[in-house]
Parts: structure tokens; C-alpha cells; sequence
């Protein structure tokens, strides 16, 4: 059974930081790109960043770029989104996502979805 668990989101005032998490199980970790994806509160998905299989090539929307780092550990089947100088716009749902091939910067494009984690900005 394929599983994405996503955790470390919480409750952060402005110019703080986080690290969410994202452990995979049930497919073969280091043949999938991830990403991560987030939704705002009323909003649609956004795509916020990739990787690619073996994390050499990442990419990252406009908005988040410099702010966060995402990463992956193939030992532990685990992606991570390092997240900081977060602004209250971040607040968000954030899923992270997989699919088997070259990391896009399209959600619809992932096959598997984590539960997703609440992360809430405070001004």
C-alpha cells in the first residue's frame, strides 16, 4: 500500500520557520520525483517545488524562492520542505505528492498524495 505521511506543520509567527516532512512507503522512494503542493484557505492547489528521483535538480515557484529548500533522504524515503521567512500568505494545507519520472510543476501530473499538513502564518 502506497503511503505519504506529511508532519511538522504548526502554528508560526511571521519570519519564523519550518521543516515539514513527508515519509514514503509502498512504491520504490528513489525512482519518483516529489513535490510539494500547498492550499490556501477558499483557493486551489498550488504547486510550490520539486525534486527530481536522485535530488539533484529542484525547482520552486516564484514566491517561495530563497525562502525554501526543499531536499530528500532516499535512505530514510523521505522528502523534506525547509520553510523560512514565512510569510501569513503561506498559510496553507501542504500535501506532498509523487510520480514516477522527471519532476513537473504540475500537481495534476503527481500520482500519489500524502493527507497533507496545516501550516498557519500568524501577522
Amino acid at each position: 500500500e502506497v503511503q505519504l505521511v506529511e508532519s511538522g506543520g504548526g502554528l508560526v509567527q511571521t519570519g519564523g520557520s519550518l521543516r515539514l516532512s513527508c515519509a514514503a512507503s509502498g512504491f520504490t522512494f528513489s525512482s519518483y520525483a516529489m513535490t510539494w503542493v500547498r492550499q490556501a484557505p477558499g483557493k486551489g492547489l498550488e504547486w510550490v517545488s520539486a525534486i527530481n528521483s536522485g535530488g539533484s535538480s529542484t525547482t520552486y515557484v516564484d514566491s517561495v524562492k530563497g525562502r525554501f529548500t526543499i531536499s530528500r533522504d532516499n535512505a530514510k524515503n523521505t522528502v523534506y520542505l525547509q520553510m523560512n521567512s514565512l510569510k501569513p500568505e503561506d498559510t496553507a494545507v501542504y500535501y506532498c505528492a509523487a510520480r514516477r519520472g522527471a519532476a513537473t510543476t504540475s500537481a495534476s501530473e503527481y500520482d500519489y498524495w500524502g493527507q497533507g499538513t496545516q501550516v498557519t502564518v500568524s501577522s
